[in-house]
């Protein structure tokens, strides 16, 4: 899509990155200012006043320079059969949770991922534990007395391969329901990171909802070392869509 002339060429790449750096520079100023005015939670509103385009009906991808120059944490995403989104980590919370000793405290931390198009998507230890106005539906919340395995590591041999949990979603208002995993690991892999190839562990996560007499499968491919998920392919709800995910820079 550029000149083939290098002067050019370095200019739309100059012209790009600033503009993306003001449009992220805005994000920042009123992202701070709705948490330091006690308005932490509407997120969506900061996102309709930014503005970004970072969702649009193509996908989005940014250089590798872009990505490691702008200083947030980054992920490449899309719903079902829709255009990839780049999004960004708006904020980092202490999960809340009754049983305190459900997680080590270090771990329980909720990372809240915005787009332009007012959707959120939250995770925890590379899981999708709930989403905000996304178009097909919402995952409302995602509870349980035990902790994910992949919170303790799926590439441990310690680290159960069984794990039950209760899932509220809409529209048509399903609470409630109990979903129970089972883990499997798969033959390693090469994913592509902006089109950097990586070396992963590949786990599959069989899921049944046995109310519902439905049973699919979510794939999530990990760092062999670390244990991080790099990459993701997770169904939200048993009658919601699978959504993508491929970690571009970590939240650290």
């Amino acid at each position: 899509m550029f000149s083939t002339n290098s002067v050019t060429h370095k200019w739309i790449v100059a012209t790009r990155m600033r503009s993306l750096q003001r449009s992220f520079l805005y994000f920042s100023v009123l992202l701070i200012s709705a948490i330091l005015s006690g308005c932490s939670q509407k997120f969506n509103d900061v996102n309709d006043t930014v503005n970004l385009a970072l969702f649009g009906e193509t996908d989005t991808k940014l250089t590798q320079d872009e990505i490691q120059n702008l200083p947030y944490a980054s992920i490449y995403a899309r719903v079902a059969d829709g255009p990839q989104a780049f999004m960004v980590l708006a904020l980092a919370e202490p999960k809340i949770s009754l049983n305190k000793h459900q997680t080590p405290p270090a771990q329980a931390i909720r990372l809240k991922w915005m787009s332009s198009d007012n959707g959120m998507l939250v995770t925890e230890n590379g899981r999708i534990v709930k989403t905000l106005n996304l178009p097909q539906g919402n995952l409302i919340d995602t509870s349980s007395s035990e902790p994910d395995p992949l919170t303790l590591g799926l590439h441990l041999s310690s680290t159960p391969t069984s794990w039950q949990r209760s899932i509220d979603w809409q529209p048509d208002y399903h609470y409630g329901y109990t979903l129970r995993s089972e883990f499997a690991r798969q033959k390693d892999a090469v994913i592509l990171s902006n089109d950097t190839p990586i070396e992963a562990l590949h786990f599959t996560e069989t899921v049944t909802a046995s109310s519902l007499g439905i049973e699919y499968q979510n794939d999530f491919w990990l760092h062999p070392i670390t244990g991080k998920v790099l990459k993701s392919r997770q169904k939200l709800a048993p009658s919601l869509p699978y959504v993508e995910i491929t970690l571009l820079k970590p939240y650290s």
